[in-house]
């Protein structure tokens, strides 16, 4: 049984990697492309037509600021590859925004960047899923009151490729991503040549979003602004994910980086202004996507492709969260702020725990939220433009301390080395800049969306924080006590009483009093007395077999394995406050799980009964029952 499990888990995760092999689980530019940017450019895909969105309140008339938004969008995106790309040198071991405000801001402002990012990520899956599955019941109507149990399918789908491994997902995501992108720019070469031939038609038959009309003002046009900065969300992630690229690591991060937001920036602003082209409307009933693709191309293979492509894109958008979101939480445990059972990798080298945990919070948002994108979307990108501020706030003051130094000079903070660099002040200009920003961005979102939900991400931030800070008290406090700084006592032997528990007399017990005989000390044997004539029956028992040695029986009037027991103990330790009491009890063991359901298994009741009081150890012996079974 134990081999077909094995088997079962190999089949589908893959055999298990040695730790030697981690440097060649590393990938390349263009599979990197595909893991670490999948997020950011799927947002094209909607970024466009949140400002539309925004814009429609002032009325149609003012649907042509959607392109110089779309350009400031894009100065914005300049700033942030910028800034990101001498993060990426500056920190070549990863983390981001968590790491740089770290070293250069303090621990209260990482940790808030940390929380903010690894709350978007969770709302990343989440919401790109849900989007998915959107599509998905758009074409299928027959799926809509499934949504979640496809939705929760799918995140499940994601989470098995990715605990298969870095190459693994990189290979399985690769192939729909560049789809997109292959797509999506032949969408838009199509739709220039017949602007320019004068042979592209408008919009029709596509009703837009009714709302009252409002006058436009500054206010409007900064949250169109802030709407329309969806299409930045998970430009932060190649910074987070370098340990993961082929050597030269930072330099192949940054050409990454710069690909991506290259890519990211010709679509958005290519399918705002074919957008502006075709007229087309923000619309419940349709997409902009959806309008465009059917305005170029009159409908027909090349608009269902497209539609297709955009799906599958949505919903790889995921991915990005799977590949950061455990790199990330595995820095936090490292740290101290977060469970050290983050920091392990898997079988396949990757931070399993980090991919179980966003799977089960993404799928639990799911639930709560029903698959639902409105629902969802006031919850998006504050988080990620938190990061982005802090982050920037961060390399302005690095380059502050870089000014102070003298050129030549080298100082290594965690692991990275900072340099004098002649050209800091340009340098801290941009971030500055990109900080100002991103902080007036994440203001707009939290101000225009806290009562659609937002509220939810402003207070939970603060709580992560509180909670992380919890954690990391937690196991300064356990460093300290185990501390032996300062204790010069030799080591010296205790004495020992060892018990050894019998419930019957038959094999099982035989094996645990051999074990116990083996230690060489004394011993006394004990039962606890629930049933009188299965005592009865285990004292004539134990006469015959065991003689003179003494069986002490232990009542317990109210039918509880560990409390007759506690007692006793607490009794000898009252007598020999300095010795150690070692608990031996024979366990029983099978082949499969709903065989080991069968038996009582209080082996962990012991434990459990004893884990808090001191000098008390319990040791289990098990006995393999299919051992006694193949020998039959």
């Amino acid at each position: 049984m134990a081999t077909a499990n094995q088997s079962f888990s190999q089949i589908l995760l893959g055999r298990p990697l040695e730790t030697a092999a981690a440097p060649h689980q590393a990938i390349g530019k263009v599979p990197a492309l595909a893991v670490f940017a999948s997020d950011a450019l799927s947002s094209v895909a909607y970024a466009t037509e949140e400002i539309l969105v925004i814009l429609a309140l002032a009325g149609a008339a003012y649907f042509t600021l959607s392109i110089p938004i779309a350009i400031a969008i894009s100065v914005l995106l300049i700033v942030l590859t910028i800034s990101y790309r001498q993060t990426i040198f500056a920190y070549p071991g990863g983390g981001g925004a968590y790491i740089v405000a770290r070293d250069n801001l303090g621990e209260l402002p990482a940790q808030t960047a940390g929380a903010a990012l690894l709350t978007d990520y969770i709302l990343t899956v989440a919401v790109s899923i849900s989007s998915g599955v959107a599509q998905i019941t758009s074409a299928f109507p027959t799926l809509y009151p499934y949504r979640v149990e496809v939705a929760i399918g799918l995140i499940l789908f994601m989470t098995v490729i990715n605990l298969r491994g870095v190459k693994e997902s990189s290979s399985a995501f690769a192939v729909p991503t560049y789809f997109f992108l292959g797509m999506a720019f032949l969408m838009l070469i199509v739709g220039a040549f017949r602007w320019a031939t004068g042979t592209l038609p408008q919009v029709s038959s596509v009703e837009m979003v009714a709302d009252s009309l409002q006058p436009l003002t500054l206010f409007i046009i900064l949250r169109a602004f802030s709407s329309g900065c969806t299409a930045l969300t998970g430009v932060e992630a190649i910074s987070n994910g370098i340990t993961a690229f082929k050597e030269p690591r930072s330099r192949n991060a940054a050409s990454t980086m710069l690909a991506m937001s290259g890519v990211l920036m010709t679509l958005f602003i290519g399918i705002t202004l074919l957008a502006r082209a075709v007229h087309a409307q923000p619309s419940e009933a349709e997409t902009v996507i959806s309008q465009i693709a059917r305005t170029v191309y009159g409908g027909g293979i090349f608009y269902l492709i497209t539609l297709i492509s955009t799906t599958v894109i949505l919903i790889m958008a995921a991915n990005t969260s799977f590949a950061d979101f455990p790199r990330l939480a595995a820095l936090h445990a490292g740290d101290g702020f977060l469970p050290r059972q983050l920091t392990f990798r898997g079988s396949r080298l990757v931070f399993s725990w980090g991919i179980a945990l966003l799977a089960g919070m993404a799928s639990l948002l799911v639930i709560i939220f029903q698959a639902s994108v409105s629902a969802l979307i006031p919850l998006y990108a504050i988080g990620v433009f938190l990061s982005f501020t802090l982050s920037q706030t961060g390399m302005v003051v690095r380059w502050q301390k870089v000014s102070k130094m003298q050129p030549g000079e080298e100082i290594e903070v965690h692991g990275a080395i900072m340099r004098y660099d002649s050209q800091w002040r340009w340098k801290q200009i941009v971030n500055a800049v990109g900080a100002v920003m991103t902080f007036v961005v994440m203001i707009v979102f939290a101000v225009t969306k806290f009562r659609d939900g937002a509220w939810i991400v402003i207070v939970l931030t603060p709580a992560l924080v509180w909670s992380f800070f919890r954690v990391h008290h937690h196991y300064k406090s356990v460093a300290s006590e185990l501390s032996l700084a300062g204790e010069s006592k030799p080591i010296a032997a205790r004495p020992l009483k060892t018990l050894v528990l019998i419930d019957n007399l038959h094999a099982a017990s035989i094996r645990a009093l051999n074990f116990t005989m083996s230690l060489g000390e004394s011993w006394t044997a004990v039962h606890i007395s629930i049933d009188p004539d299965r005592t009865a029956d285990l004292q004539r028992k134990w006469a015959a077999r065991m003689g003179d040695t003494p069986l002490v029986v232990l009542q317990s009037p109210y039918r509880s394995l560990t409390e007759p027991l506690q007692t006793y103990v607490q009794q000898l330790r009252q007598e020999s406050p300095n010795a150690y009491i070692h608990i031996v009890l024979g366990s029983l063991t099978t082949e499969s799980y709903w065989q080991q359901a069968l038996h009582r298994n209080s082996t962990l009741a012991f434990r459990m009964a004893f884990r808090q009081m001191e000098g008390v150890a319990v040791t289990s012996i098990p006995f393999q029952l299919h051992n006694l079974l193949s020998e039959n």
